[in-house]
């Protein structure tokens, strides 16, 4: 039996009855419909010997099914003028497709097709593997790119929500039909999949798709992941390279703590944008770097903050010092002006996400895997008000208290210990 039991404004929302949530929200003002599936699994839901699965199976889904060879998943999208895409993060699997209002079923029909009876061909398998070594190589050779898988390693070291998401060519060229098909079995259970849309969309029209085409999906047990536990460490490359990469990190806080938003505008103000303090000391003040920003990503069950940066090896250790005073700096006085700042940037940010179909479903989808609810852009503007510069301060007092992670690639001899580091962070 399905269950309807959100109606929000313009989004409805309708569980079936293997669990699988669908939600739709109609934007009468729009002609097209972008349409998505959402699954709760990504790279950190992977077993060692599965590292990189998640992104392979994400390239897989569009090589051919039972009923379409990739070239006619790719013409029954395009034949109507829509197009077709999917995305691997720490955390979720998207597949997401835009049409005319008028081609929804077509959209869902494929989308129900790759996720259901892809068929993993041998020869498909083997030059997909040999694309997504390519992916790594080039990596690989883009510092700026490897600088923050490093990071990210470092941070979390032997932990899967660490391991870089494309995987090593080890395992890429190890796993085989089998393996996907059981990884499969196991993660894209409908428990923890949304299929949501956006658009020129009819909410009945959609659940009768989704009940034909994901309907008879098999549910199995949701299995967590293991939790993330930030350690911090680093890494070090020395290469002949032009340019330093350099990136900083703190222990940060999950999306879900409630100190989340006091550390996202610390971040903000840190090193968010052109009035920025970091950026008017290092670029403007300085000309110590092209680029420098600080950033603070939430997971699930866990964060992570960091500072990232490009300069010249001369100019490691200035760059360091300079850093870490302004970090220190802004967790002891941070203004109300730059809090007025920050929280109405913050909103923009907020605001202009729900200006597009694809940012909608995106919205929804995460919200409902994450909290089971939709979570009304009014609330979460009150949450952003509600904060005070207090707040804000003592969210950097607690990040400095963390162990650093360090991670940093070309001419930096001149980068100072992680001890030393460590100190400047607590002045």
């Amino acid at each position: 039996m399905n269950e309807h039991f959100v109606r929000e404004k313009r989004i409805d929302i309708t569980r079936l009855g293997n669990g699988l949530t669908v939600a739709t929200e109609r934007m009468p003002e729009i002609a097209t419909a972008t349409l998505g599936v959402w699954v709760g699994t990504g790279s950190r839901n992977e077993m060692v010997h599965e590292h990189g699965l998640s992104h392979l199976i994400e390239h897989m889904a569009f090589k051919g099914t039972t009923r379409r060879t990739a070239r006619q998943i790719a013409e029954d999208i395009e034949n109507v003028g829509g197009d077709i895409n999917a995305a691997t993060s720490v955390e979720y699997t998207s597949y997401t497709a835009r049409v005319l209002g008028e081609n929804v079923d077509v959209a869902l029909d494929v989308l129900g097709d790759i996720l259901i009876h892809s068929a993993f061909d041998a020869a498909e398998l083997a030059r997909e593997k040999g694309v997504i070594l390519q992916e790594h190589a080039a990596v690989e050779d883009t510092p700026d790119d490897l600088i923050y898988d490093a990071f990210m390693e470092m941070a979390y070291p032997g932990q899967p929500i660490g391991r870089p998401i494309l995987g090593t060519p080890d395992t890429i060229k190890a796993f085989d039909e089998a393996t996907i098909r059981a990884f499969l079995a196991r993660e894209y259970t409908p428990g923890k999949m949304v299929l949501a849309a956006a658009g020129d969309v009819d909410h009945a029209r959609i659940v009768d798709a989704a009940e034909r085409f994901f309907g008879a999906m098999p549910v199995a047990e949701i299995r967590e992941p293991e939790p993330g536990l930030y350690l911090g460490g680093e890494r070090r490359l020395s290469r002949k390279l032009e340019q330093a990469n350099i990136v900083l990190g703190l222990p940060g806080l999950s999306f879900k703590d409630p100190g989340y938003y006091a550390t996202h505008l610390f971040a903000h103000i840190l090193g968010g944008g052109l009035t920025s303090r970091l950026w008017h000391e290092v670029r403007e003040n300085r000309g110590l770097a092209y680029s420098i920003d600080a950033f603070h990503w939430p997971f699930s069950d866990c964060g992570l903050f960091g500072i990232g940066a490009g300069t010249a090896g001369a100019d490691v250790a200035e760059l360091m010092e300079v850093t870490l005073a302004c970090t220190r700096q802004a967790a002891q006085d941070i203004s109300e002006i730059e809090m007025v700042r920050a929280k109405a940037q913050m909103k923009v940010a907020l605001l202009t996400a729900l200006e597009s179909p694809g940012g909608r479903i995106e919205r929804i989808a995460r919200q409902l895997l994450s909290w089971g609810r939709i979570v009304p852009s009014d609330e979460i503007v009150q949450k952003v008000d509600a904060i005070t510069a207090d707040q804000v301060r003592e969210a950097g007092h607690r990040l400095l208290q963390g162990a650093p992670t360090l991670a940093a690639i070309g001419p930096i001899k001149g980068l100072p210990s992680l001890n030393s580091i460590a100190a400047g962070l607590r002045g």
